[in-house]
């Protein structure tokens, strides 16, 4: 049996002694012992009559358990549905109605909500300690199984949009798009066996999953599996890693923190920062206090990682690099689909391997969003610098028209972020009367920074063609944020709407 995604993560490590997972806490799991979890799961699934399509919903705190459960479903030729623990019973319905998976893992103390939306799947419990009924049905199986043949076109997961606006969509991610990330990835971030992966991010996003432990399994490499972000112990395991993946939010809260210096960081090899845009004044501020330079990549829920700043070479602020091996790039005028000028504003469009095949059950939505050459339209605005850096300006739906001019607010928020005493900044537009849409500047200071709207409107307003000018700047103690640290907009826009006039 060959098996494109199991098989080079996992399986080849089924008689491994090499340290896989050292859980904060806990003992270390040897990839061996990891595997023959795998097994004994994948041998509760098969009892329940799941067969190779099949989709197993997961909402589940972090743990050793609910990371095999991924390798289970895997060799088992089953379809991992991750969900957001911080998903209400409400959202859970719409995802397992869809989805209609034949398994649904919880918490054991959502089991009685849980019960009433399962849609005919079974019900399994997990918890964070790792006990409960699916571990309990584990422990009486054998640690060997049959893998399942799995081939490149085979589902190996579906991930749901954020659903900011709209209904949530399913990406239906393949073996082979995952695999294929994981591989362009591991070289080109010079990953192997000797790494020490600092892993504090969760596991039912891309990030944590199918970047850091992907990658982190095909070579091989151990991982200290922190159950959350806690600034204090990623400060204590710093001297046992060698690389840390994380958004934004861990590296502002590490640079609070007086001992985080070249010392704490001398061992690091690397530092990779996504899922939300770093502000570019944390990136001197770590290239001052470590010698560091975070690596910025991009990515997105349907394609994996697209770009990367390069290991080798300069990792530029502001910037998320170029197109990963295999993978192309191109900016498109919104409305014709036609490429644009290099240094020009428009749609990224991305195709390769890692492009997913469609959203699932959503055809109309598959084919408005994936062209028929396989370019697939991100969403996201941007630009492609003179020496060939990708700059993302924002995403489409947050582009600004304003009396017929479009705006984009990355450029109001950079002169906002340089500003003395702003910690950071978010710009957006609500429904106007006038022009059609108004701009507005919400601004977070820096701690103990009094700020006052109207000079930091003065501050800017110089750089800005009249029209681009914020109608208001509003101060505020912090920004609305997804489970990812991504800015959402979308509450922003409510918030402030005019009296009167609907959102954003």
């Amino acid at each position: 049996m060959s098996n494109v995604l199991f098989d080079p993560l996992f399986g080849r490590h089924a008689d491994s002694n090499a340290p896989f997972l050292m859980p904060d806490g806990a003992a270390t799991l040897s990839y061996g012992t990891f595997v023959s979890l795998s097994a004994r799961l994948a041998q509760v699934f098969a009892g329940l009559g799941l067969i190779k399509g099949d989709r197993v919903a997961l909402q589940v705190a972090k743990s050793p358990v609910a990371l095999a459960v991924y390798a289970a479903c895997l060799r088992s030729g089953l379809v991992l549905l991750p969900l957001n623990t911080a998903y209400t019973t409400s959202e859970l319905s719409y995802f397992i109605g869809d989805a209609d998976p034949g398994l649904v893992i919880c918490d054991e103390r959502q089991a009685t909500a849980m019960a009433d939306i399962l849609n005919g799947a079974a019900l399994h419990t997990l918890n964070a300690d790792g006990s409960g009924s699916l571990t309990d049905a584990a422990a009486g199986m054998q640690g060997t199984h049959t893998v399942m043949d799995c081939a490149a076109d085979d589902l190996a997961a579906i991930l749901y949009t954020s659903g900011t606006t709209g209904r949530s969509k399913g990406a239906m991610l393949t073996h082979a798009n995952l695999l294929s990330n994981a591989q362009a990835l591991a070289d080109l971030w010079q990953f192997n066996a000797d790494d020490v992966l600092l892993h504090a991010l969760p596991i039912f996003h891309t990030h944590g999953l199918f970047v850091a432990v992907n990658v982190l399994a095909l070579s091989g490499a151990a991982m200290l599996f922190h159950t959350g972000f806690n600034v204090e112990n990623l400060l204590r395991d710093l001297p046992c890693a060698t690389v840390l993946m994380g958004v934004p939010t861990f590296y502002t809260r590490l640079l609070a923190k007086p001992g985080f210096n070249r010392d704490a960081t001398s061992h690091m090899r690397l530092f990779v920062s996504g899922s939300a845009p770093l502000l570019a004044d944390t990136h001197t501020q770590f290239e001052d206090r470590t010698g560091h330079r975070i690596l910025e990549r991009y990515g997105m829920t349907e394609t994996n990682m697209n770009a990367s700043n390069p290991c080798d070479g300069e990792r530029r602020p502001g910037t998320v690099g170029f197109a990963l091996p295999g993978t192309e790039l191109r900016i498109t005028d919104s409305d014709t689909g036609a490429e644009l000028p290099q240094g020009q504003t428009g749609m990224i469009e991305v195709r390769g391997p890692n492009v997913f095949h469609g959203y699932w059950r959503m055809p109309e939505k598959t084919a408005a969003e994936l062209r028929a050459n396989g370019f697939f339209i991100t969403g996201d605005l941007g630009q492609i610098d003179p020496d060939g850096y990708l700059m993302i300006v924002g995403r489409q739906k947050d582009l600004i028209i304003s009396g017929g001019y479009n705006i984009y607010p990355k450029e109001i928020e950079v002169l906002l972020d340089a500003l003395p005493g702003v910690a950071e900044s978010a710009v957006f537009g609500v429904a106007d009367a006038d022009f059609g849409e108004a701009t507005i500047g919400v601004v977070v200071p820096e701690p103990g920074c009094p700020l006052d709207p109207a000079a930091l409107l003065a501050g800017i307003t110089p750089h800005l063609a009249r029209f681009k000018h914020p109608r208001r700047i509003v101060v505020v103690d912090d920004l609305p944020r997804n489970a990812m640290g991504k800015v959402q907009k979308n509450i922003l826009r409510q918030t402030y709407a005019a009296p009167g006039e609907p959102p954003g």
